[in-house]
Parts: C-alpha cells; structure tokens; sequence
C-alpha cells in the first residue's frame, strides 16, 4: 500500500523566549498511519506536537521557525485560518477534559460552532456516529443528558476522541492519551486508534515504548530537541541505526 504524506516539518526551530525547545526538525506524518513520538521527558515531544495545530500560538514567548504543511500548505502562512486549522487537526491531551456540559453537548459542540450540522436531526446523527465510532455508543446511549465528567477516566477519553472527530478532522494528535488510564481503558483507547487510523493520520506522543511498539506504524526518536533517529516502528525497536536510540530503547537512560 502507497501511503501519502499528510503533514512535513521542515528545518523547524521553536525557542521559547531565550531557550531552544527543538532543533532543524525534519519529519513526515503519513495519512492513514499511527506515528508515535517516544523520548525522554523534556525532549520537544509535545512542543513538535502544538506546532501541528499551532497550540503554541497561545504562549506569547514562543517563537516558530521553519515549515510545517498539511497537504503541501504551509500551516503559518498569514492567510490560514487558526480556528479552521484546528478543526482539521483535532488533539486529545492526556488528561481528559470533558467540558462541563452533557455527554450530547460535549460531542456536539464543535459541530454546533463550525455550523456542520443542518438541523437537529442532523447533529443527533453526527454525535451518535462520533459516540460509535469512539466505542463508546453502547456505553452511554440511555444517558446522554448526563454530565460528560461523570464518566469513568477511560470513558471520559474516549468522549474527548468523540468530541474531536465529530469536526471530521484529517490529523488526530494524541499527547499521551493513556498516561491517566488504568490498562483496560489504555487497551481500548490502543484498540479504537487501530479503527480511527483508516480514517485519519494519527500522530502519538507516548512515554511507552509497548504502547508505541503496539499502536504505530512509525516511530521518532526525540532527544533534547533533536529528532535523533525516525522510521518503521518494528525496524526503530529492534534494529535502530543511532547508540542513543538504543540506549532509550533498552532503558539505558530516559
């Protein structure tokens, strides 16, 4: 299978105010594959992460150089639009935040915002096939006028994965989904990424390397800002070209 290129970052620097946080990062994220970011804590992850959907554009000491497109267009370009950007490239963070609404309007609010939906019947349709789709239908479907933040921690994920692909985004970005999770509910957010993947391109920042080994297709190596090493997850675990890759990877350091 030919998989095309959904996201590159080219020669990418971010300083917040006088410190560094990524260093000439040249990296591509392919459509319909998972693509995890492993590495030490501190090691521009996540920064690499809200560069994607320019989330960093809210700390004012942050400074972005170099490109980032999606689909060929530079996402900093002066004529993108930050609030459309981001419906394209929805983002789960690792602690679940529901908002303080129903389960139905947490779903339903950013269909409600971006005007996707007609009618109520439409929007009905939308949150019922986001709830389905984020495996958690069957869960909640005699409750929806129940707070979202009722729900268990891996419940309350899985309606931020609802609420996130009911914009029908391209790019899903995870910062550590699971890192809150007990392993049951961390098994079935992994299970509903295998489904969301044929659909999306999903970028995974995660502290497990099984989790990583388990989920991805690909995997890059960050360390102290520098993509140290990146490639096909199965090659990157059991035959990585750099010695810090696989001092990480053994435990060695991290």
């Amino acid at each position: 299978m030919q998989y095309l290129t959904k996201i590159t970052a080219r020669d990418l620097n971010v300083h917040y105010g006088e410190k560094q946080a990524l260093f000439n990062v040249n990296l591509d994220i392919r459509k319909n594959q998972v693509t995890s970011l492993i590495g030490p804590s501190g090691c521009g992850k996540s920064t690499f992460l809200r560069c994607i959907n320019r989330m960093n554009d809210v700390i004012p000491t942050c400074r972005v150089d170099g490109k980032i497109t999606l689909d060929g267009v530079d996402v900093y370009g002066d004529d993108i639009d930050v609030v459309q950007l981001r419906a394209r490239i929805g983002m789960v963070f690792q602690k679940p935040n529901p908002f303080p609404k129903s389960i139905y309007d947490n779903v339903a609010y950013g269909a409600r915002i971006h005007g996707l939906a007609k009618d109520p019947t439409e929007l009905d349709e939308i949150v019922m096939t986001s709830l389905e789709r984020a495996g958690l239908l069957a869960e909640v479907e005699d409750r929806l006028a129940d707070p979202g933040t009722g729900l268990s921690g891996g419940q309350q994920q899985r309606l931020c994965i609802a609420r996130a692909i009911a914009v029908s985004p391209e790019v899903i970005l995870m910062d550590e989904p699971c890192s809150a999770l007990d392993p049951i509910a961390t098994a079935k957010i992994e299970e509903l990424m295998g489904e969301l993947v044929e659909n999306y391109a999903i970028v995974i920042v995660t502290h497990s390397m099984q989790q990583a080994a388990r989920v991805s297709a690909r995997t890059a190596f960050f360390h102290m800002g520098y993509v140290v090493e990146e490639g096909d997850t199965a090659r990157i675990f059991t035959d990585p070209t750099d010695e810090r890759t696989r001092d990480y990877i053994t435990g060695r350091f991290g």
